[in-house]
């Protein structure tokens, strides 16, 4: 049976392991990075990455957890930023991932990275990506409600994999492009095809 993260005796300490497995997974992938090198890159003793984190899969759940916060941390303020108009909390959404995408660095999203590497889909990566992709469906299907489109479900779903497709892209979405094409893929979707720009 597979365990959760413990309750840490030392913050810091699970914090520094913390932050550096997350680094590497996020670089390399959960199954090329082992405990050893974690411990080696946070200069943390084993036994004591150990009392944080009883499982490398305990160590994985605690990285998508801390990325799904974030992540729905960062939506929060963009919506929150965007004003009342629906349509217009959308585009800034759309906007925010297509930055988030084209991003130095950027190696997709990391729910989906992970999540891909494990077969068994009770593991913890699989769980936090599920979960996940249905927070964002079900708020996806609350701002297309709001701007009541026809077949709200339907285009809620398209836009979800709109979004996917952006974070699977590898580098195809340039910086100049990506949320524009996000843009212009929703207003296609929601029935108001945008003049591409030139």
């Amino acid at each position: 049976m597979r365990t959760k993260p413990t309750v840490p005796a030392d913050p810091g300490t699970a914090e520094k392991v913390l932050s550096t497995a997350s680094r590497l997974f996020y670089a390399n992938g959960v199954r090329a990075v082992g405990v050893e090198w974690i411990a080696a890159e946070s200069g943390v003793a084993k036994t004591s990455l150990y009392r944080h984190f009883q499982t490398k899969d305990a160590l994985v759940g605690a990285f998508l957890e801390r990325e799904d916060r974030e992540f729905w941390q960062q939506w929060e303020q963009v919506v929150a930023a965007a004003g009342s108009d629906p349509k217009s909390e959308l585009m800034a959404l759309l906007d925010w991932i297509g930055k988030r995408v084209s991003r130095d660095g950027y190696r997709g999203c990391p729910q989906i990275n992970v999540a891909a590497e494990f077969a068994d889909t009770t593991h913890p990566a699989r769980t936090v990506r599920r979960q996940h992709k249905a927070e964002m469906l079900k708020r996806l299907r609350d701002i297309v409600g709001r701007i009541g489109v026809k077949r709200p479900d339907e285009i809620a779903m398209q836009l979800a994999l709109l979004i996917d497709g952006a974070f699977t892209s590898d580098g195809r979405l340039s910086k100049s492009n990506a949320a524009r094409i996000l843009r212009n893929g929703a207003d296609a979707l929601l029935g108001n095809p945008s003049t591409p720009k030139r």
